[in-house]
């Protein structure tokens, strides 16, 4: 009888453990994923299903946990603000990897991948920069039956975030896009929450948030409805949640806009925002805003100020592309000769575009007297549908053999001395097949 008793109270016991393992996975709606990286900060998002209490454990990677646990503040989740967490790890060194935990109301939530994240080094005036390499894709949309348009679904090839995520990269870039506002959506913040948590719950995409750092920019389909300008009457609203569900490291404007920038190693990213500024497509004045005035002399004055190897602008839209279609920069007559002329007046070494929105892949050169080429590479889509290309658009700044119609991302290292960096660019499929590569000294850029 006794033994009985025994074998009860450790079925209970057991029993109760595995109630209160599950009672904390439950508590976790999306995430973990990793924001930005710095040399003495990092930044850690999580959503819970309801209102708790969120903290992060970590230590460094290899070290004995027991003795060098660090414990990041508590921060209680508000469904006001979609029970979302964000936790600054600010107990760091520079230029290590950490292990982590998620404990939800004094509780470890278990996962079944790895859970880690990196700061930055410390190398300036000391060694040449790291090599490192990182991940850019654009238009990831998740069909949603409700909200979708009747037929066929647009959405497709979701195994394409386990492709990424075997390339270990450093960090991703979301290139706008990210999602896509149904008409359910865009007029409601109710509705824009929804979409934000539909897309960043999906279960596919959890082990890759969980250990690569994440940067993003908005087009027009995660701001707002299709091509979507300054007069999108919640932009505001918009803003306030792009804030919320990314961890990118700044905004150049506290109240307006997307734009900010990062640096990793030797590398500047120029993070521009191709809505907020942006006048109707249809305004027939050549002169029309674009990036607009406050904001490209930002940029202008950004790229002058840099010492990067390679200074990256990443947007929405093309902007290399001449070709007067659909919503690239070319349409903006006056601010995208303005934007060309100066980086060309200014001899501003170093520039390369990352763009999105086309649902094809390419890579354009345009060529430019008396000072280097410039290079715009476009990877779109992520998980949308695709397209191709229109007859404009086969111009001769498209280097030849780069179109893909496929759902691809982009995997680019960056390796060599501070004095002459290789830049190498993959464009994978989502099965994880290679389509093509291009590579960029930076003595190509001056």
């Amino acid at each position: 009888m006794q033994s009985t008793n025994k074998i009860r109270l450790i079925l209970l016991s057991l029993l109760f453990g595995i109630s209160a393992i599950l009672s904390s996975i439950a508590q976790v709606k999306s995430g973990p994923m990793l924001g930005y990286s710095e040399m003495k900060e990092a930044l850690i998002w999580v959503q819970t299903q309801k209102p708790a209490q969120v903290q992060i454990k970590y230590w460094e990677k290899g070290s004995d946990a027991n003795k060098l646990v660090h414990l990041s503040s508590a921060i209680s989740t508000q469904k006001s603000q979609a029970n979302i967490a964000r936790i600054i790890t600010d107990e760091v060194d520079m230029g290590k990897k950490y292990t982590y935990e998620v404990w939800v109301d004094n509780k470890k939530v278990n996962f079944d991948y790895p859970l880690e994240f990196q700061t930055q080094a410390l190398w300036q005036y000391r060694t040449d920069p790291p090599n490192f390499q990182f991940v850019v894709g654009s238009c990831n949309y998740i069909n949603e039956e409700a909200t979708d348009r009747p037929g066929r679904p647009y959405g497709g090839a979701d195994e394409i975030y386990k492709a990424i995520y075997d390339k270990k990269p450093d960090f991703m870039i979301w290139g706008g896009d990210n999602f896509y506002y149904r008409e359910a959506d865009w007029n409601t913040r109710t509705g824009m929450i929804h979409r934000n948590d539909h897309t960043r719950g999906q279960k596919s995409v959890q082990p890759l948030l969980a250990s690569t750092h994440h940067y993003a920019i908005w087009d027009d389909h995660d701001y707002g409805p299709n091509d979507a300008d300054r007069s999108f009457a919640l932009k505001h609203t918009s803003l306030e949640l792009f804030k919320l569900y990314w961890g990118n490291p700044n905004f150049v404007y506290p109240n307006e806009a997307v734009t900010g920038m990062f640096q990793w190693a030797d590398v500047e990213f120029f993070m521009m925002d191709d809505r907020w500024f942006k006048a109707p497509n249809d305004e027939k004045n050549p002169a029309k805003d674009y990036f607009g005035q406050k904001q490209l002399q930002w940029l202008l004055d950004a790229l002058t100020t840099s010492r990067a190897s390679f200074k990256i602008i990443v947007n929405g839209g093309q902007v290399i592309n001449p070709a007067k279609v659909f919503e690239n920069m070319a349409n903006y007559e006056q601010e995208h000769n303005q934007l060309l002329k100066e980086i060309k007046n200014r001899n501003i070494p170093g520039v390369l575009f990352i763009s999105g929105d086309r649902h094809w892949s390419s890579f354009w050169k345009m060529e430019r007297p008396g000072t280097y080429p410039l290079f715009d590479l476009t990877v779109s889509p992520l998980t949308a549908g695709t397209a191709k290309p229109t007859p404009e658009d086969l111009n001769k700044t498209l280097v030849p053999g780069t179109v893909s119609d496929q759902r691809a991302f982009a995997h680019i290292s960056v390796s060599g001395p501070l004095k002459d960096r290789i830049l190498e660019i993959n464009l994978v499929n989502s099965e994880g097949k290679e389509l093509w590569k291009q590579r960029i000294t930076s003595s190509q850029l001056k």
